[in-house]
This record gives C-alpha cells, sequence and structure tokens, in this order.
C-alpha cells in the first residue's frame, strides 16, 4: 500500500513538471497507482467505470448549462448595465471607478458564475474608463482580477457544484445560499482596500448621476439582476432544482441577449462551441479526479493524512491553520476545479468527524481559499485573464494586489473561525438544520 502512494504522488508531480494536462496527469497517476495492486485489465477497467459512473449525475448538467448562459450574458451586453448601475450605487464613493469596478464584478459573477468571464467582461470596460481618469494600470488591473473572484462563492457557482459532487452529495442549494455572506463580506473588504488606496493616492469620484438618470439605469438593469431572483429564488422556494435552475437561466439569458439586441442567432455557433470546449475540459477534469479519488480511498490515503493533522496537534485550530496553509500553497500551483475534486474527500473526513465541522462550511471555506489561488502565479488563471485584458505585464499587477491577498485572507480567516458566517442563512431558509 504504501508503495502505492509513493508511486501517486510521484508520478502525479513527474506529469505536472512535464507540462502534462492536470486532468491526463490525474486519471495516469491514479492508473499506475492502481496497477501495483492488480492487473492491467483490472485497473483499466476500474478507472474506466468509476470516471463513467462519476459523470452519471443529474446534479453535473447544471455545469454546462450554467456555462452557456455564462457566455451568453457574456454576448449579451449585460456586462455594460451592470456596470452603469453599479456607477449609480457606489460611484460616488472614495475609490469612485474601483467601487464600481468591484460591485459590477460581485453582480455580473453572480450572475454568470465564472470569475474568469466576470474579469474578462468587467475588465475590458472598466480599465479603459479608470486608466482615462488617471487610475494606476497596475491598481486598476489588481481591483479587477481580485473582485472577479467573488461571483465563484456568490451564488449560481459552477465550483460549488462540483464541490457538491466530490463531497459526496451535500445541498446545492444549501452551498449557494451559504455563499452570499462570505462573497459579500469580500467584496465589502476589498472595497476597503480600494477606497485607502484611493485616498491616499486622491484617485477623482465617479461623475455624478442624476436621479433621473439614476432610475434609467436601475431600470435598464433589472432584467439582467431578476436572474438572481428567479434562478436562487425558484431554487430556495422549492420550484425547481439547480439543475433546472440552470436550463432556466440559459432560457432566460438568451431572450434577454435577443432584447439587448447585442447577440444575434448568428452568434450562437461560436457561443455553443466554446461552452462545449470548456464542458468538456471541467467533465473530463471530474471524471479523472473522481478516479483518482476512488484510488485514493482504496490506498487509505485519507485516513493516513487524517492521522498525520491529529498527530500534530489536537488543537482544532492548529488543525484549521494547517489545512487552510496547505490549500493555499496547493493553490498556487493548481486550477480550483481539480484541487476542490482533490482534496476534498481527502481533508472533508477530517474536519467533518474529528472536528464536527460542517460540509457546508468547509466548502465554503474551501472555495474562498483556493479564490486566492486563482490570483495568484505561475498558474493563477484569473490573473492572467486580467492580465491580458488590461494589456500589463503579471510584473506590474502584483505589488498592487498585495492588499487585495491580505483583504482576501482576512476573510477567509473570519470564515473559518465564525461558521454562523456562512451557515445563518441555509438555517433561516431551512435547507439544514
Amino acid at each position: 500500500m504504501e508503495l502505492g502512494i509513493v508511486i501517486l504522488i510521484i508520478s502525479f508531480l513527474i506529469l505536472l513538471i512535464l507540462g502534462v494536462p492536470v486532468s491526463y496527469s490525474l486519471g495516469i497517476s491514479a492508473t499506475l497507482t492502481l496497477i501495483v495492486s492488480t492487473t492491467l485489465l483490472a485497473t483499466l477497467t476500474t478507472v474506466a467505470q468509476t470516471m463513467a459512473a462519476s459523470l452519471n449525475s443529474f446534479t453535473l448538467l447544471a455545469i454546462p448549462f450554467f456555462v452557456l448562459a455564462g457566455q451568453l450574458m457574456n454576448k449579451g451586453g449585460i456586462a455594460i448595465r451592470l456596470i452603469d448601475f453599479a456607477k449609480v450605487l457606489v460611484g460616488r464613493l472614495p475609490g469612485g471607478l474601483a467601487f464600481v469596478n468591484i460591485m459590477a464584478n460581485m453582480l455580473f459573477g453572480a450572475i454568470s458564475g465564472s470569475a474568469a468571464a466576470s474579469a474578462s467582461a468587467i475588465g475590458s470596460i472598466m480599465h479603459t474608463q479608470m486608466k482615462n481618469e488617471n487610475y494606476d494600470e497596475g491598481f486598476s488591473a489588481a481591483v479587477n482580477i481580485s473582485s472577479a473572484t467573488t461571483g465563484l462563492v456568490i451564488p449560481p457557482s459552477n465550483i460549488l457544484i462540483v464541490y457538491s459532487l466530490a463531497s459526496g452529495g451535500v445541498s446545492i442549494a444549501a452551498l449557494f445560499i451559504a455563499g452570499y455572506i462570505p462573497g459579500i463580506l469580500t467584496g465589502i473588504f476589498l472595497m476597503g482596500v480600494a477606497a485607502a488606496v484611493a485616498y491616499r493616492k486622491n484617485y477623482p469620484l465617479a461623475e455624478k448621476s442624476s436621479l433621473k438618470q439614476g432610475v434609467l439605469k436601475f431600470i435598464d438593469a433589472i432584467p439582467s439582476l431578476f436572474m438572481l431572483i428567479l434562478v436562487i429564488g425558484g431554487i430556495i422556494a422549492g420550484i425547481f432544482t439547480a439543475t433546472e435552475a440552470s436550463a432556466i437561466a440559459v432560457l432566460y439569458a438568451f431572450i434577454l441577449a435577443l432584447i439587448y439586441k447585442e447577440m444575434s442567432v448568428k452568434d450562437l455557433p461560436d457561443i455553443l462551441l466554446k461552452t462545449i470546449v470548456t464542458t468538456s475540459i471541467v467533465l473530463f477534469l471530474v471524471g479523472t479526479s473522481m478516479a483518482l479519488s476512488w484510488v485514493m480511498a482504496y490506498e487509505n490515503i485519507p485516513q493516513d493524512v487524517s492521522e498525520g493533522l491529529l498527530s500534530l496537534s489536537d488543537n482544532p485550530f492548529i488543525i484549521l491553520l494547517t489545512i487552510n496553509m496547505i490549500l493555499l500553497f496547493v493553490g498556487i500551483f493548481m486550477d480550483i476545479t481539480p484541487a476542490v475534486l482533490i482534496f476534498t474527500p481527502i481533508f472533508l473526513p477530517v474536519v467533518s468527524s474529528q472536528l464536527g465541522m460542517d460540509p457546508i462550511h468547509f466548502g465554503i471555506v474551501l472555495i474562498l481559499n483556493l479564490c486566492v489561488g486563482l490570483i495568484t502565479p505561475p498558474v493563477g488563471t484569473v490573473l492572467f485573464v486580467g492580465c491580458s485584458v488590461a494589456d500589463l505585464g503579471i510584473e506590474k499587477v502584483i505589488k498592487p494586489l498585495i492588499p487585495f491577498y491580505v483583504a482576501m485572507i482576512f476573510v477567509l480567516v473570519l470564515v473559518t473561525l465564525f461558521p454562523e458566517i456562512s451557515l445563518w442563512l441555509p438555517r433561516f431558509f431551512g435547507l439544514m438544520k
């Protein structure tokens, strides 16, 4: 058994160093590990069956639908309407356009469920506006990059669906509702950092809107904002499941894009192709990750990790701190989806059985933690998208990002230490005991 663990770890690391895609690295390392204990035919059969069984899930149908809804919204002119609405709400606060950027990312991320889509859609508009107002370009990009991650916590979120699968079926509805307060709290702390920098550098306020302009922009944004009520409200009310809600989100986003007249039927083939590519990557990654999870359980790796953590200390805070430190380190070198699929079955048994931590609470902590990795080199996907949109090198963005890192980690610590930050709303709506 110990030989199998060594083979799994070494083969996985070597494949990653060689530049093999993560999904292939997961499947190959799982196969090599299992060969030690059984025959080649039995190994290939087991891996194939595990991958197929893990994808045979009604819950996973929500991922392609939400991806498609996000693509439709990204193309359909929703971003600019949310930015105009954000200007009415927070444009006159210290930080002006920086506040607008953060608020718009929170709103767009909450509708699209994609951090990369938010960084691209909002950043492509806001960076030019902030540059024209003499904001430092590195600071502008840092604001956009850090705030884009809030959409992974504020529902609907594809990564919370992935966590639900990896955790063995934690309620998606409860996870969605649990993400609201931590996501909003993250946005508030990011605004605090932006306000401090803006005050120190004397950045201008956004142009004041008249009451009439404010009302018109709010009315223009209502159809986009209504998707939040439609999707999340329907789930809470028990009208439809999260998967059914994702299909409704696609239909609503398509109709809205046609009404706004910024997308035509001719754009659909390209949108569908991008959706298929993204979905294929994610679902293949899910399949190989679940195969690896099965192999890890077969090799008793979760139990070994649990014993190792408990041998360090019997203090719950020390154990949680250790897990958070490991996840922060992992997030630097691994994208969020494989990290969730690999480390959920390793750490969830430890925190739930040994520390009494609720799986919903741990899920929010896990996602908040790995969001930091998305904006950290060398693998930070949102960091690269944000830098590309701003046409800046990473070296010009890292320094302005540091205070935003601090804010995000501070929120992570708060949510870790105070479970009710994430659990109060699900309890209030009767989604958990």
